[in-house]
């Protein structure tokens, strides 16, 4: 291919730079492969740094009965017995070992006082699990795995996005994107391509997500060929700052409840009573969400439209310690001293289940050449993640995705790209700026979160998402309208518009499997079904585009092998659905 664009050449490249990026490229290095990795902001500025509780991994630091087995029955119970068993019991297998790892790579974690890793409690886990820095944890991540990484030499292509994914066949072979600060393109020829972007919340008009959580892997991965499962349940973190407007979202830490933080409504009523006795604030993410949601829905609500969490009752030092960030946050963006008073928070769009259909043991796409690691891909939280999982997953996962990459990369040859893909990518980046009387990319996109808000949100009913479809529609004819004014440097309205391309695409993958499951499951919630079904406990949604329309099939859940059925025998049934 003889381009008239910038062109690097890698055997893996890498798109996106956080917890799972960073994972792959450096198992990739260790393999011998040259290694690019470009990411949308600055490196460092990687979503993952706002992970705040902790790294769940079984090493029973704390909690001496802990081993991997609990950690997978958990990581199933949360998922509704939905997750893909094998990444699941992976999961729990490997977490210890890649926690040692962030240690050798000189992480610094809080201590027992015989100088183990420190191990606190949190949703939905049997046992006190979670690996943390204060509740700063994301943070210290991805500073050790960027120090990690650049000791070792990636290439990293910063502010740069990547619009399309190129082909050589049917294989992936690499990337056509642009420098956001100047606007011109660039091509990357690569061997292998690992997809690391993350998730979709900025569909939402609530989200705890920053601005680059816009769908654009999934919906790369999506127009290259590759199935995309599980899209439905999108989970609803319980903690959002409600006020001020402003800070709307911002997410509040799990680790306050895992710290011993009380839910109260309005009437000063600890309600988590009402939803689950058992573990009251520690009760999975999709229960108090809704317990949350359905308090102010029937009146019981804060001032604000949420609830009060506290835990004023603990010593002011106690929390300062414990929860440094929470500390200063509330102090500075909300003028509320949380040693000495409650929390208003509410739900926020957190993050997605679904993703990018990968294979367990080398997180492959179902298009050859492509990978998929942490949030982007599918499959391990099954219909609703465990707080800690997601950081694991990316140590876990980002390591398999690089190290299958770059052992797939040896085996090609560098391929050739056709030089008509990078002509149809360039001319679809230009279109809005020839648009004559199109409207704001803005625009469209505060309708579309308040369509996504209103209609496809934490509580779900047909004919709401019925309509969803129907004002989806509508926007993606304004969206092939859109206008954007200037030149191409430093544009954020250009940048959004191919963002927006990416949320439209995404959310109509949510909306047509939440449309599609009929019934409640973890983080989908359905009025008009609201009960579990055995039915659908046994089968994923998958999405994948033919002829260009997005089409859902059901496939039935991987079988699992009797010796960790026996670990959950006494749930697995409930949790399933008996009849219906």
């Amino acid at each position: 291919m003889t381009t008239k664009f910038e062109t690097h050449e890698h055997d893996v490249l890498i798109i996106g730079a956080g917890g799972a990026g960073l994972c792959a490229a450096i198992e990739a290095l260790a393999q011998g492969a040259s290694v690019g990795v470009v990411c949308k902001s600055l490196l460092g500025k990687a979503h993952t740094v706002m992970a705040e509780g902790g790294i769940a991994a079984a090493m029973a630091n704390v909690d001496r009965a802990d081993d991997w087995r609990t950690h997978f029955r958990d990581t199933m119970r949360g998922g509704k017995f939905l997750n893909n068993w094998r990444m699941a019991q992976l999961h729990a297998q490997e977490a210890p070992d890649r926690i040692r790892d962030l240690e050798q790579w000189g992480a610094l974690f809080d201590r027992t006082s015989d100088g183990q890793i420190l191990q606190r409690a949190f949703g939905g886990h049997t046992y006190k699990r979670l690996c943390h820095v204060g509740d700063r944890t994301g943070l210290e991540m991805i500073r050790t795995l960027q120090d990690r990484g650049v000791a070792l030499g990636i290439d990293v292509y910063m502010e740069c996005a990547v619009t399309r994914l190129l082909k050589d066949g049917d294989r992936v072979a690499g990337a056509f994107g642009y420098w956001r600060e100047q606007g011109r393109f660039v091509v990357f020829k690569a061997k292998s391509v690992v997809l690391a972007t993350g998730g979709i919340g900025k569909i939402y008009k609530i989200t705890s997500n920053s601005w680059e959580y816009t769908a654009d892997g999934m919906a790369l991965a999506y127009e290259a060929g590759a199935e995309l499962k599980d899209m439905e349940f999108v989970q609803f973190h319980p903690t959002g700052m409600v006020w001020p407007p402003g800070v709307q979202g911002i997410l509040v830490t799990e680790a306050v409840r895992g710290e011993g933080g009380i839910l109260r409504n309005k009437n000063g009523e600890r309600f988590m009573e009402k939803y689950d006795p058992k573990r009251m604030e520690l009760s999975t993410r999709d229960v108090v969400a809704r317990a949350i949601y359905t308090e102010v829905r029937e009146g019981r609500g804060s001032e604000h439209g949420g609830a009060f969490l506290d835990i004023s009752q603990k010593p002011a030092e106690y929390v300062k310690k414990k929860l440094p960030s929470m500390y200063h946050q509330f102090l500075e963006l909300a003028d509320v001293d949380i040693t000495k008073g409650p929390m208003e928070v509410g739900p926020t769009c957190h993050y997605v289940m679904g993703g990018v259909r990968v294979d367990p043991e080398t997180a492959a796409s179902t298009v050859s050449g492509l990978y998929a690691a942490g949030e982007v891909a599918a499959g391990l939280h099954g219909a609703n993640r465990l707080g800690g999982n997601s950081l694991s997953d990316l140590l876990v996962f980002g390591r398999r995705a690089g190290m299958a990459a770059a052992q797939s990369a040896k085996k090609v040859r560098q391929a050739t790209i056709d030089q008509t893909q990078v002509d149809m990518a360039e001319r679809e980046m230009l279109a809005p700026f020839q648009n004559g009387n199109g409207e704001s990319p803005y625009a469209i996109h505060r309708d579309l979160q308040e369509t996504m808000q209103k209609l496809v949100g934490i509580f779900r009913v047909e004919a709401d998402l019925q309509q969803a479809l129907q004002e989806l529609e509508k926007l993606k004819e304004r969206a092939r309208r859109m206008h954007v004014d200037g030149s191409r440097m430093f544009n954020p309205g250009w940048h959004l518009s191919y963002d927006l391309q990416s949320m439209l695409t995404i959310s109509e993958a949510v909306t047509r499997s939440a449309l599609a499951r009929r019934e409640s499951r973890g983080a989908h919630s359905r009025i008009d079904y609201p009960s579990l079904d055995s039915t659908w406990g046994k089968q994923n949604n998958v999405i994948s585009s033919q002829n260009g329309a997005m089409k859902l099939r059901q496939e039935p859940v991987p079988a699992m092998p009797e010796e960790l059925q026996k670990l959950l025998a006494d749930e697995a049934e409930a949790v399933a659905g008996k009849g219906k």
